[in-house]
């Protein structure tokens, strides 16, 4: 019994160090088209934007997603500021005959 629980306390010591480590990394992901879509997307919805969490936060806008074959709308939040980076807005870009989806995200500045 006491080598299964430290089997466990090495195990939850080693998932606790890996959460905290990938937790504190800022990962910029590549920007990649989300899906194709012949529907066009329905009119922004109008949000009730609150007071900011702590100063410096800043508002990033909901947006219409695509999930199980229709849009489904993914509300606002407030973020930190990521010094660095500046945030690039969810999209939706005609292309052809339908609408292609471009997911918000951080991008480095360019300096």
């Amino acid at each position: 019994m006491t080598n299964f629980r430290n089997f466990l306390r090495v195990q939850w010591i080693a998932a606790t160090l890996a959460a905290g480590l990938l937790g504190a990394c800022v990962v910029q992901p590549a920007p990649y088209p989300g899906p194709y879509v012949t529907v066009a997307p329905p009119p922004a919805h109008v949000e009730v934007v609150g007071v900011a969490p702590a100063p410096g936060y800043f508002w990033i806008g909901g947006y219409w997603n695509w999930a199980g074959g229709r849009y489904v709308w993914a509300p606002g939040h407030w973020e930190a500021p990521r010094p660095g980076y500046r945030y690039v807005p969810h999209a939706w870009v005609q292309e052809g005959g339908g609408w292609r989806q471009h997911p918000g995200r951080w991008e480095a500045e360019r300096r």
